[in-house]
């Protein structure tokens, strides 16, 4: 059972993320910028560049990031290709991971460092205020009220501005609420993974963003063989297409943001667009989760 609409062609192209910031539902996730495991300097920093401005260049007005990316080099990219920024784009990021190498990633939520880390972020990015922070995940060591109030803190100091959470149950979410405004929710979900399914009719119903992480988890879907790949041919689309049509049309309030570093996949993913998926479409691809 999902939350979808009966006519999903009807589903908008944007979406006011907390009321406030409107974005096209297709952004961009910068956690492919940095090197191998998330770490460190890309083998081709002028390329990773490149794929970030064209991406703005393509209609992106809704960019994901996070300081462990790197750690910091994702926000650093960012803010050497797109700084000073264009109106409109909102830049998201988020806090409450520490990184210690390759692929290693430790769950913090100490107040004074969520504040550090957002006070890195502002720096890195070159900003006086964060459009939407985001909680990484939440540190089972530390009171939630505790995470969520230090960017109540700094949201009330007009450095940040929406305030979201990642990888969280609808009892999580209900629980943070109690404490914050929650703008958005950002966990696993793609195609063939909906484990958040209820998390995704939760937002849907609430009018929470909700960003699916991994979008294209299409695997052996992408095989010449697979009904993706049927459908696809089909439409004269890509798996990946498909894959992030299909997204776009579950529920109004998804905002995918696949990552690349390659501008040729990104317009391959910006084109996912225009990929208009019938109502048998939707029931195919839906008998695949």
């Amino acid at each position: 059972m999902t939350g979808r609409a009966p006519s999903e062609s009807t589903l908008p192209d944007t979406f006011a993320i907390g009321g406030d910031l409107t974005v096209h539902r297709l952004g961009y996730g910068a956690m492919q910028l940095p090197g191998p495991g998330v770490w460190g300097e890309p083998a081709d920093r002028t390329g990773a560049l490149a794929v970030v401005r064209a991406a703005v260049e393509q209609g992106v007005d809704f960019i994901d990031t996070a300081d462990s990316y790197g750690p910091n080099v994702s926000e650093q990219i960012l803010a050497e290709a797109l700084h000073p920024y264009p109106d409109g784009l909102v830049i998201a990021t988020k806090a409450g991971f520490a990184r210690t190498g390759p692929g290693q990633w430790t769950v913090v939520g100490r107040p004074a460092y969520l504040k550090q880390q957002v006070e890195l972020s502002l720096r890195h990015l070159k900003l006086d205020r964060l459009d939407l922070i985001q909680l990484h995940r939440i540190d089972g060591d530390v009171p939630l009220a505790d995470q969520l109030g230090a960017f109540a803190e700094l949201q009330a100091a007009g450095k940040v501005g929406l305030i979201g959470i990642s990888e969280v149950s609808i009892e999580e979410i209900k629980a943070a609420r109690e404490v914050v405004d929650i703008a958005s929710v950002q966990n696993l979900y793609n195609l063939t993974n909906r484990q958040s399914q209820d998390v995704l009719d939760y937002c849907t119903l609430e009018g929470i963003a909700f960003i699916p992480w991994f979008p294209i988890a299409t695997g052996d879907l992408a095989q010449p063989d697979s009904p993706v790949a049927d459908i696809a041919r089909e439409l004269d689309a890509t798996p990946s297409q498909i894959a992030l049509a299909w997204l776009l049309q579950t529920s109004p309030v998804v905002l995918p943001i696949p990552g690349t570093k390659s501008v040729e996949h990104l317009t391959e993913n910006m084109g996912a667009t225009q990929v208009r998926l019938s109502a048998e479409d939707v029931a195919r691809l839906d008998a695949l989760g």
